[in-house]
């Protein structure tokens, strides 16, 4: 019997190439639907809107990692006051008595505890945003949220734990017989330009550290150099006199330096206006407006590539 040959099976459908141009019939379909697309960013607005409906998502976040941060310490969260005092003490044993960096300083402990604490929420707020993302996957893949919730949650993780330790701070201040002055409120504006900043920079470094592990191995070193010349230990302007004048600029516009300078005026009667930077305020307002606003939108650039590949 002759054999029937079968038609021949429909070829398969072509997936479109990467990047190619979505079909428009398909494209038309969608919008008719209320379709868009999984995961994509949205604009700048919006996203801003989004971010601001799960602000209370955020302080739940920063509250509930803050609390389990300590559980298993059998101090629990006296680490949070415990960790910034034995830094300081170290420092003092180091740099107070041995390098003798005391010298002309007056109130040389309130000095001292004042700049390792606030350069300590700067430290531990980049070391932390470094790995908010890679640090997270599970909950950005399992989740649809604006991902700047999490390096904002990790800062006010750290801005709290700060909180926490300026009770012990200005404790020390008291007892080193400086006066409870007017000038303390100042110590507001100059926490709120500081978390700004803060903020800001935790964004960069959660989208580098998204897309490269060794980033987090990196900040700690990066970190260290940027605390030996942020004023820390000694009083940096002793340093600058004799320093070539680019050098003296670039060290007095050291972000870091400028927000523990205006800490220590707030709170240490002995440093004077006269010794702070020059236009220290609308220095420490733009670099607060600017890493705030670079960051935002360097971390929202990237939105859709959290949590894949």
């Amino acid at each position: 019997m002759p054999q029937t040959l079968a038609p021949p099976a429909p070829a398969p459908a072509r997936a479109p190439a990467p990047g190619a141009a979505p079909d428009p019939e398909l494209r038309a379909l969608a919008e008719r639907h209320g379709l868009a697309v999984s995961g994509a960013r949205p604009p700048l607005p919006e996203y801003t809107r989004r971010l601001w409906a799960r602000r209370h998502f955020i302080a739940a976040f920063a509250t509930a990692r803050l609390t389990s941060m300590y559980t298993t310490a059998r101090l629990g969260q006296l680490w949070q006051v415990m960790t910034p005092l034995l830094n300081a003490g170290v420092y003092y044993l180091i740099f107070g008595l041995l390098l003798h960096t005391s010298r002309g300083v007056p109130n040389f402990i309130p000095f001292l505890c004042t700049g390792i604490f606030v350069f300590t929420f700067t430290q531990s707020t980049v070391l932390a945003g470094t790995r908010a993302i890679s640090g997270n996957l599970g909950l950005v893949r399992a989740l649809h949220f604006p991902r700047a919730c999490l390096p904002i949650a990790y800062t006010l993780i750290q801005l709290q734990q700060l909180l926490f330790s300026m009770g012990v701070l200005a404790a020390i201040v008291l007892l080193c017989g400086v006066p409870l002055t007017w000038h303390w409120l100042l110590m507001i504006p100059a926490l709120l330009l500081q978390s700004v900043f803060n903020t800001g920079l935790a964004m960069v470094l959660a989208r580098i550290g998204a897309r490269s592990a060794d980033t987090a191995q990196l900040m700690p070193f990066v970190l260290r150099t940027w605390m030996y010349a942020s004023g820390v230990f000694y009083n940096i302007s002793v340093f600058t006199q004799h320093a070539p004048h680019l050098v003296a600029v670039a060290l007095n516009a050291n972000p870091a330096l400028i927000y523990i300078d205006l800490m220590r005026y707030a709170l240490i009667d002995t440093v004077r206006a006269g010794t702070l930077p020059a236009h220290v305020w609308p220095m420490a307002l733009g670099w607060a407006l600017l890493s705030g606003a670079v960051g935002y939108v360097f971390f929202w650039k990237a939105e859709e590539e959290y949590g894949r590949g």
